[in-house]
């Protein structure tokens, strides 16, 4: 199997799991991943993930242009930011519109500059500092430009009332961390009220040396 197959076939294996896990539903949530040729694979537009087919994937050349497959998503300016603003530290970018983050999203309290409150070393490994982003039209090429305007510092943003974006260096590393990424969204509802035990500063501080984790 060539290199662009397995992408192909790694790409609708992990979104087919994120949707029966339901981290997305109906025709919810887009997916991309680069060849290490610098194409780039996405999943079409108006797509389920639980029924994604490798052979109709969008597929463009390294200059951005659409060369085969089916329409792309709207959001690719989403994807398009992060490609342009990380480089090769992303090779994947996925958005899901995962219920537990929408949630906290809504909340009036949360943290913009750092969505996540630092309730595991997971979180944090896996993340970084999230930022919310505020509320854009679906397809809107603003959401793009507020990626640019991060200028490559986050790996992973929060759209409000929309849904979670994060970019990996690898598709593996991206799909992980948008679960764990709903997982703490979860945990931080399921404890909200109830005073939790945070991790420290200094907790935070030990994750983020002994880890690498981009923390600014």
């Amino acid at each position: 199997m060539s290199e662009e197959a397995k992408l192909r076939e790694d790409i609708c294996r992990l979104s087919k799991s994120m949707f029966e896990r339901g981290l997305t539903g109906g025709a919810s949530g887009n997916i991309s991943a680069r060849t290490s040729d610098g194409k780039l694979l996405v999943s079409p537009t108006g797509s389920s993930f639980g029924t994604l087919d490798p052979s109709r994937l969008a597929m463009f050349d390294e200059k951005g242009i659409h060369i085969s497959g089916d329409k792309p998503t709207k959001e690719m300016p989403l994807h398009s930011a992060f490609y342009e603003t990380r480089g090769a530290k992303s090779s994947a970018v996925v958005h899901l519109h995962s219920c537990h983050s929408v949630a906290l999203s809504m909340m009036p309290d949360v943290d913009e500059d750092n969505f996540l409150p630092p309730l595991t070393a997971y979180g944090i490994m896996r993340l970084g500092k999230v930022k919310m982003l505020p509320y854009f039209i679906p397809g809107d090429v603003a959401m793009g430009d507020a990626i640019r305007g991060l200028a490559g510092k986050r790996s992973a943003v929060m759209l409000a009332s929309h849904g979670p974006v994060v970019a990996g260096k690898d598709l593996e590393a991206a799909v992980y961390a948008i679960e764990e990424l709903e997982e703490t969204a979860k945990l931080a509802l399921l404890t909200r009220g109830a005073n939790p035990r945070l991790l420290t500063l200094a907790q935070i501080n030990g994750i983020v040396d002994k880890f690498d984790v981009e923390w600014d």
